[in-house]
């Protein structure tokens, strides 16, 4: 499946090509048409491809030509650091005198090479088939994983999967994405040569959350997609199927859940475009604004394959039609990239932060 995705040239130098407004609109036609089709499989090929973006934006050609043809990954939760990774301001979002949460994937690094140890959360988008991962560690580069206001120093390096020492665990069972295949994977004294690494203690943070806003602003679009399979698959049953003497779509209510739906999709679009646009055009992006948006999106989503799934009646809840698929992939992802109520809440911080710097105070 890869190698015909990769005939299709969906890399980074297809979108450079093109002024960034046609840029934009491009990426999120191609990404909501893949999520249309399957979300699953729309979340693996963007994540197969994300460790050779990294290495085109850093201009890294030995990184490059490591990635290239490869199946990717991306390395950032583990089983002790969940929704951890997205605190930034330790002064407002962690309690006083403790210092951060390292996790259980961590990182010794010198001059000469960076040594892993530990495990990635089971949740990691292609881990189950990676031949290649970018990934973000919590680090020690000899002074300790901690600074000075205890927030963990980090390196973010690209990783060949077959390197000694990585195991990999079963592939994860899970509600909904099935085409996404997520697992573990096992680090035991890994050595990796600095020269693989995309960011050091310094850029650490700033490259890190341009990552997440990347995984955010793919999510959004891909998650559109799904959200009008679902309204346009419940649309053509409601011409079809009769109740009440007539078919559904005669029905004034079923005209106005209808219509609710196809608002919705609308919605979703036009959130998930805004946030692309302002993640690629924008001089200062910030990851919260662009997991604000997954959040509205998926949100969205979900309410319209639930609602689909309700016009289908009971057969909405058989495998012989789709849509009991679209409701359990949409529901993963209120949890995916970010659980909904910590983005959220996360959100709020952001706009603590810029009240107090004096955003609207008149």
């Amino acid at each position: 499946m890869f190698q015909e995705v990769a005939k299709l040239g969906l890399d980074p130098q297809l979108f450079s090509q093109f002024d960034s407004h046609v840029a934009v609109r491009l990426e999120s036609l191609i990404g909501e048409e893949l999520g249309w089709g399957d979300a699953g499989l729309a979340v693996s090929i963007g994540a197969a491809g994300f460790p050779l973006q990294m290495a085109s934006a850093a201009g890294n050609r030995e990184l490059i030509d490591l990635c290239a043809g490869k199946i990717g990954c991306w390395i950032i939760t583990n089983p002790e650091k969940g929704s951890d990774i997205m605190v930034y301001d330790m002064k407002r979002d962690w309690p006083s005198g403790r210092s951060a949460n390292k996790g259980s994937l961590c990182a010794t690094v010198d001059r000469h090479e960076i040594v892993i140890n530990g495990q990635c959360s089971a949740w990691v988008s292609n881990g189950a088939v990676a031949q290649v991962a970018l990934a973000y560690i919590a680090a020690d580069y000899g002074d300790g994983f901690f600074d000075a206001e205890g927030r963990t120093h980090g390196v973010a390096a690209i990783i060949p999967l077959d390197l000694p020492g990585i195991s990999r665990g079963k592939p994860l069972d899970k509600i909904g994405q099935r085409a996404l295949p997520q697992g573990e994977i096992y680090f035991d004294n890994v050595r990796v040569p600095i020269r693989f690494a995309v960011a050091l203690q310094d850029e650490y943070y700033g490259n890190q959350s341009s990552a997440w806003s990347y995984a955010g602003t793919h999510m959004s679009q891909v998650f559109t997609g799904l959200a009008r399979a679902a309204f346009e698959m419940a649309l053509q049953y409601c011409h079809e199927r009769k109740q009440g003497g007539q078919l559904l779509i005669d029905h004034q209510l079923t005209r106005y859940r209808v219509g609710d739906m196809l608002r919705r999709v609308e919605l979703a679009r036009s959130v998930a475009r805004r946030s692309l646009a302002y993640a690629r055009q924008s001089p200062f992006t910030h990851p919260y604004a662009t997991a604000s948006a997954k959040v509205t999106v998926t949100e969205e989503a979900l309410k319209v394959a639930s609602e689909a799934l309700e016009l289908f009646g009971g057969a909405g809840t058989s495998r012989e039609y789709p849509i009991e698929k679209l409701f359990r992939d949409a529901r993963a992802a209120l949890i995916e990239d970010g659980e909904n109520y910590i983005i959220t809440a996360r959100v709020g911080l952001l706009a603590q932060q810029l009240y107090a710097e004096g955003w609207a105070q008149s």
